[in-house]
Parts: C-alpha cells; structure tokens; sequence
C-alpha cells in the first residue's frame, strides 16, 4: 500500500488525502480481509502524520513501527525483494497519489523524493511485467491485482518533468499468472480527490463496494466490484450530478477476458461533425491565428455539452482546425452535441466586435450544422469577464529627477481620463495623496453620492506605468487610510507595475510584446511554456533575443539573487515578455517564488499566468492575516503590460 500526500519537488505538488485513502484500504485488509499485518507493506508520506488514525485494527496497530516513507528506494526494495519472499494466493498493489501516463501506455507513479533534477517514480507497467515473469519464483501470487488512485496525465505534457527510464526487466512470463488493472480515471484525465475530507472518490467507492460484498467477493468478483463502480458513475453522469468525476478505465477479469465487452456499458459520445460542416470549418478557419478567445471557447464547449474540460494545461493545438479536431474526437454530453458547435459558438459571441463578417460568417455555420445534425439549441456564451482598473501614468519632469507629471484614468468596458497635473510635477507621496483621493471620488460616484463619469463596479485593480527605474518602488506599500488604521494599497487591491514607454522605441520588442499577450490569452493564461524561470546561470547577454524568439514564454519569474533584477528587467523588455514577476531589493527573499504562486497541485504547469494579480492580492491578505499585521511587505512585484490597454499622451487640457 502507498500513499503519497508530500513531494521533495515542490508544495505544489502536495495532496491531502492519498495518505489516509492508503491507509483506509490497509484497514480493509488487515480488519475484514483478515491478512495478517506481516503479509503488508505500507509506505506512507503523509502531510499532516497526527491525524491519521492507527487504531482501528491490531493489525493496522501493529502496522504503525512497520510503516515506512513512500520513497523510490522502499518502493523497490518492497516490491522485488521483500514480497517475492513471502507466500501467498493474490498480490494486493494499491497507490495512491499523482499519476502520469506515457504514449508508451506505461503508468508512472512518482514517489515522495520526487525532485526537480529527476522524478523518482514507479513504472507501474514495467513492474507488473516483472512479476508476471520467472522472477517471482514458484507458483506464488498466481492472482496479482493493482489498484490506482491517481490522475493518468501525459507525461510530456511539461518537458521540464523528467522522469528518465524506469525499467525492471523480468524474465519468461509465466503461464498461469493472471493480473488484473483498475485504474481511476483514462489517459489524459484527472482523478477527483476531496482535500477537506481528505479522501479520493475512486478509493471510498472502491472501499464501500469491498465492505458490502461478502469477503470472497473481494477476490473473486473484482471484475464485478469494477462494472459496479464503472456503473455507479455512470449513473452520476446520466443524471448530470457526476460528469467531472474520474471515468474509469478497467483491464481485465482473471479469465483475461475484456469484461466490458458488448453493449452493456455503452461508451457516451457526441454527434461527428460531417463532411460539409468540416468543408465550412476549412473556409472559415483557414490559416487564422488563434483568437484571445480560443481556452475559453475550447473550456466553454465542454461545459455545454455536460462533461469535464480536459486536465491539461493549454490548448491541443497550435491552429483552429486542430483544436477543433481534438474537440471532434473526443466523447460529448447526454444529448449528443458535438463539442465543436459550441466552440464556434463561443467564437462568433466574442468576435463580434473586433471582426464582424468573420462572426457572422460562423453564426452562420453554427445555425446550418445545427438544423443539419439536429443538434438542441445552445445557451448564449458568458460575456468576457472584465477588471475596473485605476491607471496612473508617472512621466519624469524635465527639470527634476524626483518629480512627476501624473496622469489617471479608469478602465472597464471602455476608457476614460479623470485627473492629471497639468504641467505642476508632483513628487511621490503627493502622487500617493492624489491616489487616495481619486479611489475616494471613484467609490462615492458608485454610490451614488457624486456625479459618475460612467457606470463602473468598484475598482480591483490599480495599475502604474512608470519609467523603468521607478518599477522596483514598492507602490504595493503605499498607506491608505481606512478608518482608523492604514492598510497597504496590495492588502486592498491588485497592483502591478507597467512600462509601455520603454517598449515604443522597439518596433520588433513591440510585436514581439503584442504576439506574447495574445497568445497567453489564446491559451487562457495556462500552458507548459507559458512561464520562464530565470535563474542567475540563465543571465546572458543575449538572453533578450531568447525571451523574444517564440511566442512563449509570456512570464518571466525572476529566481536571480536580487543585484541580477535589473538586467533581468532589462531582457524582459527586449524580449516582448509582458508579464514578470520577481523579489524587490530590500526585501525578504522567498525560497521558490513559484512554489508559492503555484495552486495546490501540478506545479509551475499549473500556475495559470492570467490570474496573477488576483493571486498575489490572496497571499497578501492571507499573510496579514496570519502575522496580524497591517502593513506585510512581501517584496513580490509584478509586471503586467497589457499592449490592449495603453494610455495616450495627450494632455486632458
């Protein structure tokens, strides 16, 4: 049995649950199962060690000295040394924890060492061809089924995992030797686990369909414990209360027989696109760049058609016609809309605007392979999300190198200048005072209580474009009043630094700024070469012409020892990077910066670029919180340059 909750690569990594489901079934075993504690191996590593609870069985008691780290180490040394020595009838391998699944249809488990240089894992596949062979000696363990809680992710997916070669070798496979797989989820998907119950779904429906049975059934029927949960599932799915949750993939009964043969658990699919629908799809998409727009589409088509959006990270494809493709492959909702449709549904909605024939050229589509395919009318896409933004614009005074000409104005579905200093520089805390001041006016024209400019939710997010040698000025820390007390401006809003001037006398770190950005939004802020870490043995003098060369990436992290930042900056602007983020001078340096933007599992692959600023606001008021303090400087800036939203220099006079 394996659990693995905490991994030597990154929090971000961690779970809460695997260690408590290894445990759960170790309770099964060694309780209703009646196996003695000695015929068990159990590697635990546990988040919280305290709350697991040791006293259900003896055995499970008696199994708490015995238990060992769920390294790679005891991992082997339990699979091929210690258990091939004990006697037995049926082999019991249960894991749970992450999962990744390879093109090669091997299973790769990674173990608690797993670190950044290399992911210590088990080949899942490879040792049960080990124990199906000569190795394991006699007519031992004639019966050996392996049990997954785990995500079955593409292992490619982050070029950055690396998982080396992990092979057993084995012998003559021996005849008579039957294995038998049952895997929580398909290749590519996620398996639901509950953090705050601390449990995986494939584990507590496994555990419930073992304790209702009659103990032999355990053995002997788990091909029918599996078509039990396959149909249990499937039931969530048709009542439209389960589709996010794990599909099951199932190998084989001990005859070796497939035992979803025949028609008794049907495959759910949509509706295929036809040749003509196809034909339109190729005029329309054609060699288009992908549209801002594109993730939400792809994300949206999946929702509408009842079914769980894919785990990965990104889109499938680099162009439309390949998006759509992998949209057409895969299985749809209860009513049978082909996830396509929707797709350029959504497409058509958000296009409007900026190209209208275009849009009205897939509407047009969409109500032809509709009416053709008989596919039931779709619900309106959601409208674009979108941010109230304060902007101060900071421009040096000719004559003063620590005066300003200001600039405000406030953005949400349009744009509109509300103040500037007309010519009278200001230094910073005048500009500070006049912050506070125009959120003040802001807030009571939303109330009613003054004349509005324009119908605007309250500000979220305030936005500074500076030159650059004002970027690393921690604007995050400036005082607001608030009552009685003062609270940082990064406790109450997203902040981030902007730096457009400096990117207007680059015509080639221009394009490169404006392609970056739409493709980070073409990708909904999520994909494995999204972000750049950038590390002091990274800094070069050409490392501006590497950040520019492809569209990726489109965020810097900066993990250089502070005296690096600038230069870091530096190349961050040749390149067109947009987004940055890094420790200002000064300031108590985080260990790993994206460990700690990371969300609670997957890493850097799942850090999602878009919603950084929103992030960064989350840990700032978790953090005074915690510390119950007022004023917590994390020393953490952020660029965000949006190239869609540029302020014009001319004068409001």
């Amino acid at each position: 049995m394996a659990g693995v909750e905490q991994y030597a690569l990154s929090p971000g990594w961690n779970l809460h649950g695997p260690a408590r489901d290894a445990l759960r079934f170790a309770h099964w075993l060694t309780g209703p199962a009646q196996v003695p504690h000695e015929n068990v191996r159990l590697l635990l590593s546990p988040l919280r060690p305290d709350e697991l609870d040791w006293a259900v069985t003896t055995g499970l008691t008696a199994l708490r000295d015995a238990c060992r780290p769920a390294t790679e180490e005891n991992v082997k040394n339990a699979l091929q040394v210690e258990l091939p020595q004990c006697d037995g009838d049926l082999l019991w391998i249960f894991w749970a924890g992450h999962g990744f699944h390879t093109g090669k249809g091997e299973m790769l488990l990674p173990c608690a060492d797993a670190h950044a240089g290399q992911i210590r894992h088990l080949n899942l596949e490879s040792m049960l061809h080990w124990w199906r062979s000569d190795q394991v000696k006699g007519d031992r363990f004639r019966l050996q089924a392996a049990l997954v809680d785990a995500c079955r992710m593409d292992a490619s997916s982050d070029p950055r995992l690396n998982f080396g070669e992990n092979h057993y070798g084995g012998g003559a496979t021996q005849v008579g030797r039957r294995q038998f797989r049952l895997y929580a989820s398909r290749p590519g998907e996620a398996a639901k686990n509950d953090a705050e119950r601390g449990a995986g779904q494939f584990t507590a429906e496994l555990l419930d369909e073992l304790t209702r049975r009659p103990l032999a059934d355990g053995v002997v029927e788990l091909a029918g414990i599996g078509r039990s949960l396959h149909r249990r599932f499937q039931e969530l799915r048709d009542c439209g209360q389960g589709w996010q949750l794990p599909q099951f993939v199932v190998d084989r009964d001990w005859d070796e027989s497939s035992f979803l043969d025949g028609d008794l658990f049907p495959v759910p699919s949509a509706a295929r696109l036809d040749q003509a629908a196809w034909d339109g799809l190729g005029e329309l998409f054609g060699n288009r760049v992908l549209p801002r727009c594109t993730y939400d589409a792809y994300a949206w088509s999946f929702s509408v058609a009842g079914c769980t959006t894919p785990v990965r990270v990104g889109l499938p494809g680099e162009c439309l016609l390949a998006v759509a493709q992998d949209l057409d492959d895969r299985q749809g909702g209860r009513d049978g809309t082909p996830l396509v449709v929707p797709f350029v549904r959504f497409l058509a909605d958000r296009s409007s605007r900026d190209d209208p024939a275009w849009a009205e050229g897939l509407r047009a589509w969409v109500e032809d392979t509709r009416k053709r395919l008989a596919v039931p009318p779709l619900p309106p896409p959601p409208p674009p999300p979108m941010t109230t933004v304060l902007h101060l614009r900071l421009d040096p005074a000719a004559a003063d190198d620590e005066r300003y000409l200001v600039r405000m104005w406030l953005s949400h579905a349009a744009t509109e200048a509300i103040w500037e200093s007309e010519g009278e520089p200001m230094s910073l805390d005048e500009v500070r005072k006049e912050l506070i001041r125009g959120l003040s006016d802001v807030a009571r024209s939303l109330d009613g209580s003054a004349p509005a400019p324009s119908t605007h939710p309250a500000v979220e997010r305030v936005e500074f474009h500076v030159p650059f040698e004002l970027l690393e000025t921690a604007f995050d820390q400036w005082a607001v009043p608030r009552r009685s007390k003062t609270r940082p401006l990064g406790m109450l809003y997203e902040v981030v630094v902007r730096c457009p001037e400096e990117r207007r006398n680059d015509p080639v770190a221009w394009d490169q700024w404006a392609r970056k950005w739409r493709w980070l939004q073409a990708q909904g802020g999520k994909h494995a070469q999204a972000i750049r870490v950038v590390r002091d043995e990274h800094m070069t003098d050409v490392l501006g012409v590497d950040l520019g060369a492809d569209a990726a990436p489109a965020c810097v992290v900066a993990g250089t020892s502070l005296d690096r930042t600038s230069d870091v900056l530096d190349a961050v602007l040749e390149g067109g990077v947009p987004v940055a983020l890094w420790q200002r001078a000064g300031t108590e340096p985080e260990a790993d910066l994206t460990a700690l933007l990371s969300a609670d599992s997957g890493g850097l692959a799942a850090l999602d670029v878009l919603a950084l600023p929103k992030r960064i606001l989350e840990l700032r008021r978790t953090s005074g919180a915690r510390r119950e303090q007022d004023c917590v400087d994390d020393g953490l800036a952020l660029l965000w340059d949006d190239p869609d939203c540029t302020v014009a220099t001319r004068s409001l006079a």
